[in-house]
């Protein structure tokens, strides 16, 4: 849950500090925005869909969600690779890195309930996450603003001390 949270700031402070830099020709912004969607579909699309399939213990209907996933995330990021923002502002679905957003804070509440019932919680989860990432909804673009980035490092730095004060609880 940590590296997952972490992923996502990353993420967010690398496209700040890529937007600032001076002397990127076409080429580099090009580059850099093909690495950023193989990062992306690792970070929010193969790592959600793992996490699904090994907390489900491979059963098919978590593997076949773990398919929609990831599947999901694919036509994603290849629909906003092809369109980009709407009105430089607004993505169309919701954003890939509010994923992992979603699914850390869920996992908060994993010991209210027993290993089967949250199974069951997280799939409807990542399938309810699957169909917003490529639903027509409107989404606002949170990375680009400094001050979301701010929010998100705090967010980030509480549920790190938490994860990590209830793992050391449990060692």
């Amino acid at each position: 849950m940590i590296g997952m949270i972490w992923a996502v700031s990353f993420d967010w402070a690398d496209g700040l500090i890529a937007r600032r830099m001076k002397g990127r020709n076409k080429s580099k912004q090009t580059f850099g925005g093909q690495l950023d969607v193989l990062i992306d579909i690792v970070s929010y699309g193969v790592t959600p869909a793992i996490l699904l399939s090994s907390y489900g213990e491979y059963d098919f209907i978590f593997l076949a969600a773990a398919f929609i996933i990831l599947s999901a995330s694919a036509l994603r990021l290849s629909y906003f690779s092809t369109f980009g923002l709407l009105g430089g502002t607004k993505y169309t679905g919701l954003a890939l890195d509010n994923n992992n957003i979603i699914l850390v804070f869920i996992f908060l509440f994993e010991s209210f309930f027993s290993h089967e019932i949250f199974s069951y919680i997280l799939l409807i989860s990542c399938l309810g996450i699957a169909w917003l990432n490529v639903s027509q909804i409107k989404t606002p673009k949170l990375s680009s603003n400094p001050r979301n980035v701010y929010i998100l490092g705090i967010y980030t730095i509480i549920l790190t001390s938490i994860y990590g004060w209830v793992s050391f609880l449990n060692t």
